[in-house]
């Protein structure tokens, strides 16, 4: 998902799970639910190509193995440097390991949870394994996964100005965002984030919650996110049996198939069939030319053929003399450029 729901959802888990053992337990979640994509900056984000960015983003970083690896870094940075603090501060008292590790931990493994649960995919079995995983439920940008722990968040602050200022600009922000986005939003949305921002306001100004039952809104919110992507994962599975049917029933017994979610469309998911040979929804068709020569050397000899093969999940292609334009059918059709499409030059 975006940083955004990673930061916001990261930073309600460290209240919830550290807030009265691990100092500024919230801004640590904040900054560990992040770090799958921070720390892609190690291993050369800002020089990527495209072709690098798709074989490349959600990798090794976004593993079990890469996980572990922040988990352990993430602990040994901050709790080494909470105790050379104590030595400036002997008031301070810096968190125990144990609930050190276990705040991280929930975050940092929050981020992987949150990417699988979409329809972009996570590969968490790298280095050894670079199967793609996903569970469609849940789309990659959702403004309940950034509202619902930014009310519960705020009502656990004090009330001065400073945090009502933050929380007053990432919610204008979000709120802007949304009812730009115009027909792509179901109705049904702006509905219950119109009342969810009334009530989140009504909470701040009636001091529901406050620092001392901070760590109860925040689990509060993660308890409402949660039951709000399970209701989704339940109403996916109903979607998928009959995607997987009638996909068999176009296609054979062979047919590949998927439920893609419908960003600002929760509980609704688009239908995608294949075959060898073609890829169709309900609305759409397009051939998928993987067997002509051309695109057969693209996908065998270049290094971003190699690089679409192992990233798409509905690989099509076409050939316009000697160029190969090689696609993702979830994000591209018949575009010769933008996302998720290569164009690769043959000799």
């Amino acid at each position: 998902m975006d940083n955004l729901a990673h930061a916001l959802v990261g930073a309600a888990l460290g209240r919830a799970v550290a807030d009265r053992h691990v100092p500024r337990a919230g801004l640590i979640g904040l900054v560990a639910a992040n770090a799958p994509d921070w720390s892609e900056l190690f291993t050369g984000l800002p020089h990527w190509t495209r072709a690098q960015y798709l074989t490349e983003h959600r990798g090794v970083t976004h593993s079990l193995l890469g996980a572990v690896i922040e988990i352990v870094g993430l602990t040994l940075l901050i709790g080494l440097g909470a105790r050379l603090w104590r030595l400036r501060r002997p008031a301070f008292v810096p968190p125990r390991w144990g609930w050190l590790a276990l705040c991280i931990g929930v975050t940092v493994g929050s981020h992987l949870y949150m990417d699988w649960q979409g329809s972009y995919g996570l590969r968490p079995f790298l280095p050894w394994d670079g199967t793609w995983y996903y569970a469609d439920w849940v789309a990659i940008v959702d403004p309940f996964f950034w509202l619902i722990p930014l009310v519960t968040l705020a009502w656990g602050v004090e009330r001065h100005w400073v945090p009502l200022s933050g929380v007053a600009v990432v919610g204008g922000a979000i709120s802007f965002a949304l009812f730009r986005a115009g027909d792509v939003v179901a109705p049904w949305v702006l509905v219950v984030y119109a009342a969810a921002c009334v009530l989140g306001v009504v909470g701040w100004v009636r001091y529901w919650a406050g620092p001392v039952a901070r760590q109860r809104a925040a689990a509060l919110g993660l308890a409402l996110l949660a039951l709000y992507a399970g209701a989704q994962a339940i109403a996916a599975q109903a979607r998928k049996t009959h995607v997987r049917m009638e996909a068999q029933r176009r296609f054979g017994a062979a047919a590949e198939w998927a439920a893609l979610t419908n960003i600002g469309r929760p509980f609704t998911w688009e239908a995608v069939y294949a075959s060898h040979d073609t890829v169709a929804s309900e609305d759409w068709r397009v051939a998928r030319h993987l067997d002509e020569p051309l695109v057969r050397r693209a996908l065998r000899e270049t290094s971003d053929g190699r690089a679409m093969a192992r990233f798409a999940r509905f690989l099509t292609a076409d050939v316009e003399g000697a160029t190969v334009y090689l696609r993702d059918a979830r994000y591209a059709r018949v575009a010769r450029g933008g996302w998720a499409v290569l164009s690769v030059r043959m000799d």
